[in-house]
């Protein structure tokens, strides 16, 4: 019977974890890194016909060259919109609209704004800790609560543990990552 509970306890700590994971991985896609990712675009939303709609339920994005995302809506009475909703968010890259698509040409970096973006990227990591941290003291609670004995509580604590310290490397390893590909030229 405890058993149950425990492993039951165990797995939500576990996908609760997973989902403070999910959440860094989302918001590192976001970050620039001097080559064009669609991701980019993905806080974007365009106000089609009254309705606060997201870019990529509107229009098709690609990279070309690298350093370059395209961006061809389905609908071509929605470049003005999507132009607009480009120039109003915070990518700061200045939309080019040819009547057929928008072509948004990411500068190059310098190597300033990368130092910069690997700072913010470490803090990100670190807040990405904090709440899987906060997941475990949740966690290790409710494993008080159940009123097991004391090894098996003993027990219990330890894979909360072991889980937080894998997902800590986890975390470690994504942020490494996305700092190594910010910092590569």
């Amino acid at each position: 019977m405890f058993e149950e509970q425990i492993n039951l306890e165990l797995l939500t700590i576990e996908e609760n974890m997973e989902k403070v994971i999910h959440n860094l991985e989302r918001e590192l896609a976001n970050v620039r890194t001097g080559r064009a990712n669609p991701a980019l675009l993905d806080r974007i939303s365009i106000d089609y016909y009254g309705v606060l709609t997201p870019l990529k339920q509107i229009a098709g994005v690609s990279v070309a060259e690298g350093t370059q995302l395209i961006i061809k809506p389905f609908d071509k009475s929605t470049l003005k919109a999507i132009e607009h909703a480009i120039n109003a968010s915070d990518l700061g890259i200045a939309p080019q609209n040819d009547g057929v698509v928008i072509r948004l040409i990411l500068p190059a970096l310098t190597g300033e704004r990368r130092k910069q973006i690997s700072k913010d990227v470490e803090k990100l990591g670190e807040s990405t800790k904090v709440f899987v941290r906060n997941v475990r003291r949740d966690g290790n609670d409710q494993v008080k609560k159940l009123e097991l004995s004391e090894d098996l509580e003993k027990n219990t604590l330890e894979e909360v543990q072991k889980l937080t310290d894998s997902f800590v490397k986890k975390i470690d390893q994504i942020t490494e990552a996305k700092i190594k590909e910010v910092m590569t030229i």
